[in-house]
């Protein structure tokens, strides 16, 4: 029978709706970062890293691009015939079928997937976290305690921790309680949603607690072990991580990249960020382009002039153009004579000559201030701006837009503009 130490599930099928427009098409770990990756890319890349060679992709909200994107698993040296990486979206079964309704219950309906493998332990992660970190250091901790199960947590300053869930430990960091969002937190060590289980001790709570509606591991699960009396402990990790569940927070993310000494270092040779590459052309600057401080795509042509930008690959950016703290997606153009502040353009997108993005004062978004804000502009993929409009800041423009969509040629700051597809003659 097959036996593995530890396999990992990779919980990939949240939508992530704070990220507004750019999540309209295609699941939050599949959203592009960093000019060349996707979000997955980096807890796949920690598992091959890490020597964890079996992973188990949990998918469900807009799988396509995610799928395509893993395939077979080689860009993670995960093509294995035993073990390498599985795509795991909702199936049919003869009883009690349903979509995954809370984190534990997406790992609760792949019980057969995980007992195939007949594993010592379980690694539950999230895939839509930016982060490095040896999952075997991990693992070694938990040994080393005893612990049935292990809970990563980040110390974050005391203020923030009532947005997390926080764990409270003894001097062996041994867990002895934990409280979810406390508005009057007892401490500053915050779960980062990455679990090391026993699967003993996994499977016997997820079997007891199947019924339970919205099965989550913060509500149900671990309170169940703790109150069962598993000895729960608390690793702790203090590297960079970064949740990019925000608009704001994802712009942020890709500003730090181009750093002069990155926090995040996508260069380094002994700890590789893998992902699937087209093979596209070298990067083209014309004698008109310049570019300061950005990462450039494979593939793309620059005609204007990028400052503090992150770019894709395949992208066009026109001549007379000005791109300052922008994230251009791959395959998106944009046209001559444009200028782009704090401006993030999603896949595909068209920009047609002379437009300019993220002009004026700032207005609260009048649709979703708690999406649109920080003076960002934000358009869909796919989405066409006609030429010669002057948009203002926290707007959000998804679709095929016109110039009649533009009165005057303006789309003033806090605007939404989505245009369905059923609405363009």
């Amino acid at each position: 029978m097959i036996k593995k130490e530890m396999i990992a599930m990779l919980l990939a099928g949240g939508q992530g709706s704070r990220l507004g427009v750019l999540t309209s098409k295609v699941a939050k770990p599949a959203v592009s970062f960093g000019g060349k990756y996707r979000i997955i890319d980096f807890p796949l890349s920690n598992c091959i890293n890490s020597g964890v060679d079996t992973v188990g992709v949990l998918t469900q909200y807009q799988p396509l691009r995610l799928n395509s994107h893993i395939g077979i698993g080689i860009p993670w040296d995960l093509d294995r015939n035993i073990g390498g990486v599985s795509v795991l979206p909702p199936y049919e079964k003869i009883t009690k079928t349903d979509w995954y309704t809370g984190t534990a219950n997406a790992i609760f309906q792949n019980i057969d997937y995980m007992e195939s493998f007949n594993p010592e332990y379980v690694l539950i992660l999230s895939g839509d976290h930016i982060y490095k970190m040896d999952y075997e250091v991990m693992l070694d901790f938990h040994k080393e305690k005893g612990a049935e199960a292990t809970i990563a947590v980040m110390p974050v300053p005391m203020e923030e921790a009532k947005r997390f869930g926080i764990m409270i430990t003894d001097e062996d960091r041994r867990i002895t309680d934990f409280e979810e969002k406390p508005e009057h937190p007892r401490s500053n060590l915050a779960s980062m949603g990455i679990y090391i289980f026993n699967w003993k001790t996994l499977k016997e709570a997820l079997l007891t607690n199947q019924e339970q509606s919205g099965l989550d591991f913060g509500k149900h699960i671990i309170p169940y072990c703790h109150k069962n009396g598993a000895p729960l402990y608390a690793y702790e990790f203090n590297g960079y991580w970064k949740d990019v569940g925000t608009l704001h927070s994802y712009w942020e993310a890709n500003m730090e990249l181009i750093d002069i000494v990155p926090e995040f270092n996508l260069y380094e040779e002994y700890w590789k960020i893998y992902t699937k590459t087209e093979i596209l052309p070298p990067q083209f600057l014309a004698d008109t382009g310049f570019v300061e401080r950005s990462i450039i795509g494979e593939g793309s042509e620059i005609y204007g002039k990028v400052y503090n930008s992150v770019i894709g690959c395949g992208v066009t950016i026109g001549k007379d153009t000005i791109v300052r703290d922008s994230i251009i997606m791959n395959q998106a153009k944009i046209g001559s004579g444009c200028e782009l502040y704090k401006t993030i353009v999603a896949e595909a997108a068209v920009i047609s000559d002379g437009v300019k993005m993220g002009i004026g004062d700032e207005f609260p978004n009048e649709t979703d201030p708690h999406i649109y804000n920080s003076g960002l502009v934000c358009v869909g993929e796919q989405s066409f701006i006609p030429a010669g409009v002057t948009v203002g800041k926290n707007v959000c423009i998804f679709g095929r837009t016109e110039a009649k969509d533009y009165p005057d040629n303006q789309l003033p700051s806090g605007r939404t503009l989505i245009v369905k597809a059923g609405d363009v003659e």
